[in-house]
């Protein structure tokens, strides 16, 4: 590996079961050396909770560069919590603590440091809880990176699916579902896909919002006067970009060749993609100056503790992460 700079894994929320998956790492073998952010003596007790027997090891930042990546040994940036961390149990007192690591994670990625980062779950309500505005990893990172823009993508296998919006009600979904936002939204994913994947002339799948999309006018208004005239403009600029689709037929065979489904709102398009790979899929959050990949899955604070925690989407989200930010 040379001194290629090392992935950096945020530990997520201690009372979860981040701690216990990034403890799982160290008896992997991954493609890229690593460090991870968190409480060096909440990893050490959780190896000891856990049985998941691993050397946990203080390291600075600035040395980061020269760990190796030994089975057995885990490698953690120091961020200290202020509250004592039971497995399942939820502190707000720890929530300054969990953006602090962000925050590191962040700027080590970008000086260079860091070759790009993995996240493990939060749980957004406690840090709410402590007083803190936080709406969720994405915004957050966009906030500290300076992105105008950040768009969700989930990555299983081959499929690859974007999502217009995010984490809206349904009945608000097309009000903000605006030609200006799907062509800011189609433009970061393709050059994405072309920056980040190296995907040399990528091509999207645009679904349609309603069902039959919009079957001309007669099931709603948006197919036609929103999302059609924003992929007739980008495919004049020479994007190969094309819909709108009905969203039942956009993920079959049928549909043709594709780089990457962009949906327009959540469920529209992850229950497809965590049917396909559930437990392996990867979230990337596209539009950032950083690599950033995460889990497909949340703080499952009632397997904290126990050492049952499947680890896959982890290990997926830290190969993915390698690949991207490979030279």
């Amino acid at each position: 590996m040379g001194q290629r700079a090392p992935l950096v894994i945020t530990a997520g929320e201690p009372a979860g079961i981040g701690p216990e998956l990034c403890l799982s790492l160290a008896t992997e073998t991954l493609p890229a050396p690593f460090v991870v952010v968190g409480d060096p003596a909440v990893m050490r007790r959780r190896s000891k909770e856990t049985g998941i027997d691993v050397d946990v090891r203080e390291v600075e930042p600035a040395d980061a560069a020269d760990v190796a990546a030994e089975p057995g040994r885990l490698p953690v940036v120091p961020v200290r919590f202020a509250a004592e961390v039971t497995p399942g149990q939820l502190d707000p007192g720890n929530a300054p603590a969990l953006l602090d690591g962000l925050r590191l994670a962040v700027s080590g990625c970008l000086d260079g440091s860091f070759a790009g980062l993995i996240t493990a779950p939060l749980q957004k309500s406690v840090i709410n809880d402590a007083g803190i505005a936080f709406s969720g990893h994405t915004e957050f990172l966009a906030e500290l990176t300076g992105a105008s823009l950040p768009v969700m993508l989930l990555v299983a296998g081959d499929l690859r699916v974007a999502l217009a919006t995010t984490h809206l009600p349904l009945r608000d979904v097309p009000d903000h579902l605006t030609q200006d936002l799907l062509r800011d939204v189609l433009q970061v994913l393709v050059a994405d896909l072309h920056s980040k994947f190296r995907i040399g002339d990528p091509e999207v799948i645009v679904c349609g919002l309603n069902p039959h999309a919009g079957e001309g006018g007669h099931l709603g208004q948006e197919d036609d006067a929103v999302i059609k005239p924003v992929i007739d403009e980008l495919a004049g600029r020479g994007l190969r970009v094309r819909g709108p689709l009905p969203a039942d037929t956009a993920f079959t065979p049928n549909a043709g060749s594709r780089d990457a489904i962009l949906a327009m709102y959540h469920d529209q398009g992850l229950p497809v993609l965590k049917h396909a790979g559930f437990g392996n899929a990867v979230n990337v959050t596209l539009g950032l100056p950083i690599i950033r990949t995460s889990v497909d899955h949340g703080t499952a604070l009632d397997l904290a503790g126990t050492g049952t925690a499947d680890n896959g989407s982890l290990l997926a989200a830290v190969r993915l992460a390698a690949e991207l930010s490979a030279a």
